[in-house]
């Protein structure tokens, strides 16, 4: 599982990445907003799969 998660993380991180240059190459600030909200979505995501797993609590 660890593998799995440390593989999403770099395919997340290289996907933020994309997305930055397609920002700084775009040139209405429609395209812009989109990529924004895309990166933002990314590191959300990222934010997720970088935090320790949590272990299960019992009710």
């Amino acid at each position: 599982m660890i593998d799995l998660q440390k593989t999403l993380i770099r395919v997340s991180e290289k996907i933020i990445g994309h997305y930055q240059y397609l920002l700084a190459t775009a040139t209405s600030e429609r395209e812009r907003e989109r990529f924004r909200e895309r990166i933002n979505q990314e590191q959300q995501l990222l934010d997720k799969l970088r935090q320790p797993e949590q272990p299960a609590r019992a009710a």
